[in-house]
């Protein structure tokens, strides 16, 4: 089998409300799409951030991908890697491309076996995966009802936690708003906070000490992504666990974070880190290390199915005879903001049932992407000559 096309979709969808968190404000939901096509009619399905047109994953990669084998995935990841590598591009795009090919040659390589992307990992210790309901954005005049509505409806639809924005408020204005959404959904649903990087380690401190009477779960990128002093330095004053990781790339990013144990929860975004291969990387780092490992997942179904496949097959945390989520089991993020894009160009959506998904049984990723619905969605499609 060889690879013989590459094509990019830009896909771009507004959203009726506009929704922000403290380093951003949106009207519309973004991803970028990645399709492999192999002479033998077998075409795979990535995810990643490509650039505007396209542009950076043909130029960095066409010549290693075409006429590749895809079922050699190790080498031509190492090869995509060593592009990049050097000229230190492996951050940005760079990792968002090796995450997007990766992905896809993992779903060819499924679908050719006729099995799941789970089964390739060495198959599921789990069928399904605990998640978490990722929304309560910052939205004009949410306050208080549309936000504690949005925060019960998600109790009632079975969720065992959910997760809320700080840091696009005041603290004292953040800590009033999470302090009702504790009150509105009841102390036996989890609750977590996300600062998306609002803060420098002596405030993210000051707030997470006033928000420890609520029962937060995790505190999520108090400080910049980057900064592993400033982790450091919250993890050690603060009463609840410290996650972060989303926005990291390759296992040589995450090292400090890891060995100087800055997490207690590491969130590699498998669209981000280096896809499949390399997130499995992370998570079994982690998980050598004790730190629990909890994908970020905010996009399209391709990007939730392979989330769910390596959800499926990381270790507990610890190993123990009846593990838990939040405790020992890894929980996913699900996020129920509005996106055209995640309900849209899948055939098989996907389901909550009592706070789990299961996991894909079918080849490959194990979804059925609509390329009609794609197109329509795409904002730019640059399609790579076959050869």
């Amino acid at each position: 089998m060889r690879i013989t096309g590459i094509k990019t979709f830009n896909l771009v969808a507004p959203v009726e409300v506009p929704f922000g968190w403290s380093n951003g404000w949106i009207g519309h939901r973004a991803t970028d799409v990645i399709k492999i096509e192999t002479n033998e009619g077998i075409d795979g399905w990535g995810e990643g951030y490509v650039g505007p047109d396209g542009s950076v994953a043909t130029q960095l990669f066409e010549s290693i991908l075409i006429g590749k084998d895809p079922l050699n995935r190790n080498a031509i990841w190492q090869e995509m890697f060593h592009a990049v590598y050097n000229a230190n591009n492996y951050g940005g795009f760079g990792g968002s491309v090796i995450s997007a090919v990766d992905i896809a040659l993992w779903d060819i390589a499924g679908k050719s076996s006729g099995l799941p992307v789970c089964d390739l990992l060495g198959g599921r210790i789990r069928d399904k995966v605990a998640v978490y309901a990722t929304g309560l954005y910052y939205t004009e005049g949410e306050f208080p009802n549309r936000l504690l509505d949005e925060a019960r409806s998600y109790v009632e639809m079975g969720f065992k936690g959910m997760k809320t924005k700080v840091g696009g408020l005041s603290p004292q204005e953040d800590v009033h708003r999470v302090s009702a959404i504790r009150e509105a959904i009841g102390p036996d649903t989890k609750l977590m906070v996300d600062a998306n990087q609002a803060f420098n380690a002596s405030s993210a401190i000051r707030l997470a000490n006033q928000l420890a009477y609520l029962d937060i779960m995790w505190f999520e990128e108090p400080v910049s992504a980057k900064d592993v002093d400033a982790y450091i330095h919250v993890k050690q004053n603060i009463p609840m666990p410290v996650a972060g990781g989303e926005n990291l790339r390759t296992r040589y990013e995450f090292k400090d974070f890891l060995s100087r144990r800055a997490y207690d929860i590491v969130q590699p975004d498998v669209i981000n880190v280096g896809g499949i291969t390399e997130m499995r990387n992370v998570a079994m780092m982690a998980n050598a290390l004790g730190i629990q490992t909890n994908p970020h997942v905010w996009g399209s179904p391709i990007m939730i199915a392979a989330s769910l496949h390596l959800a499926s097959s990381i270790p507990p945390c610890p190993p123990a005879r009846v593990p838990q989520p939040y405790v020992q089991e890894p929980v996913m993020e699900f996020d129920r903001t509005p996106s055209p894009i995640r309900e849209g160009i899948a055939k098989l959506p996907y389901d909550m049932e009592s706070g789990y998904v299961r996991v894909p049984d079918k080849p490959g990723l194990g979804i059925v992407v609509d390329e009609d619905a794609l197109k329509r969605l795409a904002a730019i499609e640059a399609i790579q000559p076959t050869t």
